[in-house]
């Protein structure tokens, strides 16, 4: 361990005592006069990305916020991912400035403003962004319904524990994904294949900052490493395949073509292949049902 030295953790310490990647964000919120805020935040992650009926991300911002004191008024926000870009990350840089107000802060904004896609109580999303998250807030969870609006100098205790206002001057947001919106060139990419020019000019927030400056990395081309599928044996797949249905059976043929699908992803493609089968009044999965079964998975993809 001779070649590493202990950093002391402080308060912000993945800015302060460490260099974390993060995504460059613009928070888009409605504020009391209807105008729509725009407010910078990195501290955006997935949260609920599996195994429940919704998607969610998380994001942790200061309750005194405009963004914060908007969310909890009003439950929706938009999550607009801004590219790569010096004058677009400046802007970020001022747009998460505290103190001013949205009315203040929003007059010369550079960035372009559209209407929601889901309806006229949300907040417009930022044009320039190759991708945007439309959300509402899940206030149920941990009874933060509780919390209101109002409170600039910080809030009183009881705290949350993960959603809600959970210290005096901190609130975690866990927003349920209404709709991802993505520009036509990147969702060509995710919907008939990714190459390298499909994926969007990203930039990262190093994570780290001193008392004058922000950190960007500028975005490089992405280069590919080959998965190194280790495939399993057919009779793995066809002990899987006997047990996910009574109603509907998998031949021998159709069970070779399966090896490929790593082991903990194999009963969640099977059920979803029995499903379709289902619809489609198929009993028995052979090569030849197994192409249609995946061509309708592959459209079934596109339409989400």
């Amino acid at each position: 361990m001779n070649n590493f030295k202990t950093v002391r953790i402080v308060d912000n310490f993945y800015q302060t005592s460490s260099f974390f990647p993060m995504p460059t964000t613009l928070v888009s919120t409605l504020s009391e006069n209807g105008l729509t805020n725009l407010g910078a935040y990195s501290l955006c992650f997935p949260y609920y990305i599996a195994g429940k009926d919704r998607y969610a991300m998380l994001l942790i911002c200061r309750n005194s916020s405009n963004t914060a004191q908007n969310i909890l008024r009003s439950k929706k926000c938009a999550l607009n991912f801004i590219p790569d870009d010096k004058k677009f990350f400046k802007e970020a840089v001022r747009l998460g400035f505290p103190g001013e107000t949205t009315d203040e802060k929003m007059k010369d904004c550079i960035f372009s403003l559209e209407e929601s896609s889901i309806g006229n109580d949300r907040p417009k999303i930022v044009s320039e962004s190759f991708q945007v998250f439309e959300c509402t807030w899940n206030d149920a969870l941990e009874n933060a319904f509780e919390d209101r609006a109002g409170c600039l100098d910080g809030y009183a205790p009881p705290y949350r524990n993960f959603n809600g206002v959970t210290s005096q001057f901190g609130a975690h947001f866990i927003l349920t994904i209404d709709k991802i919106l993505m520009k036509e060139k990147h969702y060509d990419g995710i919907i008939n294949g990714i190459k390298t020019r499909s994926f969007p000019n990203m930039p990262v927030d190093y994570g780290y900052r001193d008392s004058t400056n922000f950190w960007c990395s500028r975005f490089k081309k992405p280069f590919a490493e080959k998965i190194q599928v280790k495939e399993g044996d057919v009779s793995s797949v066809i002990y899987a395949a006997k047990r996910i249905d009574p109603d509907v059976t998998f031949t021998d043929g159709a069970c070779a073509k399966l090896t490929k699908i790593p082991r903990i992803f194999l009963k969640a493609a099977l059920s979803q292949m029995v499903k379709i089968a289902k619809e489609e009044g198929i009993s028995v999965i052979d090569e030849r049902a197994l192409e249609l079964i995946n061509d309708k998975r592959r459209v079934e993809k596109k339409q989400k």
